[in-house]
């Protein structure tokens, strides 16, 4: 069994900005010569998060609005009272989301269906550049 690990960087716009990372990601599954394993991308972040859509506008508004209502920014958050930055909404949905995504790889390639891609969503109040790490177990 081999363990391959690698990142990739991101730059997001923060306030819920989703970012395709499918391509970057299979990728660095190819060219990691692990032909059949797991995928595991990992975002080392409190404020971001890794998940799988359709990557189509109207998915992405719906998803956008979601949040929205659900963990709404306008709310008190206690965090923001002790730090003052802002951003206690996002780190609530981003515990929501979790902070990695699995995917099964056969043949050097990523085991998606069709109108699946791999998204990051990063929730924080501010652009940020997100290091993204791949972890490949497999063969």
């Amino acid at each position: 069994m081999t363990v391959k690990t690698m990142s990739i960087q991101v730059s997001t716009r923060g306030n819920a900005d989703i970012v395709d990372i499918t391509d970057p990601v299979a990728k660095a599954v190819f060219e990691s010569g692990v032909s059949d394993g797991v995928a595991t991308i990992f975002t080392p972040s409190s404020t971001s998060g890794l998940t799988t859509i359709e990557f189509e506008s109207g998915c992405l508004s719906d998803l956008r609005r979601l949040f929205d209502e659900i963990v709404d920014p306008e709310r008190h958050y206690s965090h923001n009272a002790r730090w003052g930055d802002g951003n206690g909404h996002s780190h609530v949905r981003a515990s929501l989301i979790g902070a990695s995504f699995t995917v099964p790889v056969v043949n050097k390639r990523l085991t998606l269906g069709t109108w699946q891609q791999i998204i990051l969503i990063d929730f924080d109040n501010r652009s940020r550049k997100r290091d993204l790490v791949i972890q490949l177990v497999g063969e």
